[in-house]
């Protein structure tokens, strides 16, 4: 099982209850609510792996577009 507040912690950020992460593909991000439910996103936001619904995965990447320049270096 994942560690929630390790991701957390982890995190560059978190909006709603989503924890965003950088990683090699692009962008990693877990429901820290339901830890089940994950998604990575290409550096151009397609979805590359999920265990979320489609309606979560559209709320995700919604989060990640309007929120993406607060992750910038």
């Amino acid at each position: 099982m994942v560690d929630v507040k390790q991701v957390a912690d982890a995190a560059d950020m978190i909006v709603n209850g989503y924890a965003f992460t950088r990683c090699a593909e692009g962008f990693r991000v877990l429901n820290l609510n339901r830890p089940d439910r994950a998604v990575v996103f290409s550096n151009d936001g397609k979805v590359l792996e999920t265990s979320m619904d489609d309606i979560e995965v559209r709320i995700a990447g919604d989060y990640l577009e309007k929120n993406r320049k607060f992750m910038e270096d």
